[in-house]
């Protein structure tokens, strides 16, 4: 046996919480995987929304049109952002409920930064108000409006740290023992690969976005921009091409970066696989309408928006299935465990009842 991993003896196991689910397991996977998606899209969007507004309006310092085009950008985040916190919730319920023991004892041992979201998330959203509506009021103070953003978006970057570091540690119960904090749990290997892949898609995703909004906007919206159509929508693309590229370097890493588990891993890791042929295929669309006329720029949308959406689910599929092997073989530990907790309480009910009962007598 490996001294340096841990034994049955040495993993802790708590019991569970001896109630029956709210609802059929299926229905709440459903809820986790599909909520969590759509959840995870408009995350992308807030977040790529932020950094894309703020590289421009940096370079609106020099030229005014990419400030126009900053402004327009920021004015979808705080929509995103809205829609993002709704879809939140679901995921946020289902993981509760099927991963209770799990999801709250990364919870616990991540400690102050875990309590410290919802404070982070309340200053984020403000200065993302503040940056949004006073834009043209301040634009004598640049440099006070670039630096609400610049805060805003580190702050955007920071958050989903917790939330990864935190989903990271719930899957690995032998690290348990281990961490003593966010710094230590932060410190297990696959967090910052983990965390890599996702600030890549930010931009990828939000580039797709940026596509679709320039498509239907009004010739009259266009040209205020100062850019022309065909501009922003291959502006769009390349944002959307460039760092979906990077993640066939960043995939893999995060990919066998993760820890090995009891259980089997072999159809996580058949989809991630599928996921990066699908990748392919994106990224040859994307490249076909950069590289195409002016005048047909964007009609292949549909498809490239319909192959993210497809590398999206197989990537949150095969996440999922990844979840249950990491956790099968403990959860059965947990199981016995919640089974003898039952029986004993069930026992001290029994003896209780009827030492009340022969005190009556």
């Amino acid at each position: 046996m490996n001294p340096n991993v841990p034994g049955p003896n040495d993993i802790p196991v708590p019991h569970d919480i001896p109630l029956p689910m709210p609802a059929p397991e299926p229905v709440l996977v459903a809820v986790l995987i599909v909520f969590f998606l759509m959840h995870i899209a408009f995350v992308n969007f807030m977040v790529g929304g932020a950094l894309l507004s703020f590289i421009y309006e940096v370079r609106g310092l020099r030229q005014k049109r990419y400030d126009r085009l900053a402004y327009e950008i920021a004015s979808t985040i705080t929509a995103n952002k809205s829609i993002a916190v709704v879809l939140g919730v679901g995921p946020l319920l289902a993981i509760n409920t099927l991963y209770t023991v799990y999801f709250y004892t990364a919870n616990a041992l991540t400690g102050a930064l875990w309590v410290s979201i919802i404070p982070l998330v309340v200053i984020a959203f403000v200065l993302t108000y503040i940056h949004k509506y006073l834009w043209h009021r301040m634009e004598r103070m640049k440099a006070l409006h670039l630096a609400i953003s610049g805060v805003a978006c580190l702050l955007f970057l920071f958050i989903p740290l917790i939330f990864l570091t935190n989903i990271n540690l719930m899957l690995f119960p032998e690290k348990w023992g281990t961490v003593h904090g966010f710094l230590s749990a932060l410190a297990l290997p696959n967090v910052l690969p983990r965390y890599a892949h996702f600030v890549l898609a930010c931009p990828a995703m939000v580039g797709l976005f940026l596509v679709w909004l320039f498509r239907r906007r009004s010739d009259a919206e266009i040209a205020d921009t100062g850019f022309s159509r065909a501009e922003l929508i291959r502006l769009g693309y390349r944002w959307a091409f460039w760092p979906t590229m990077a993640q066939f370097l960043v995939g893999p890493v995060a990919l066998f970066t993760l820890p090995h588990t009891s259980g089997s891993q072999a159809g996580a890791f058949g989809l991630f696989g599928l996921s990066i042929l699908v990748s392919l295929a994106l990224c040859v669309v994307m490249i076909r309408e950069i590289r195409g006329p002016d005048g047909a720029i964007g009609r292949m949308f549909g498809l490239a928006a319909s192959l993210m959406l497809v590398v999206v689910v197989l990537m949150g599929a095969g996440r999922h299935l990844y979840r249950e092997a990491a956790v099968s073989e403990h959860r059965e530990m947990v199981r016995a465990k919640t089974l003898e907790y039952a029986r004993k309480a069930e026992e001290a009910r029994r003896q209780a009842a009827s030492a009340t009962a022969a005190a009556v007598k």
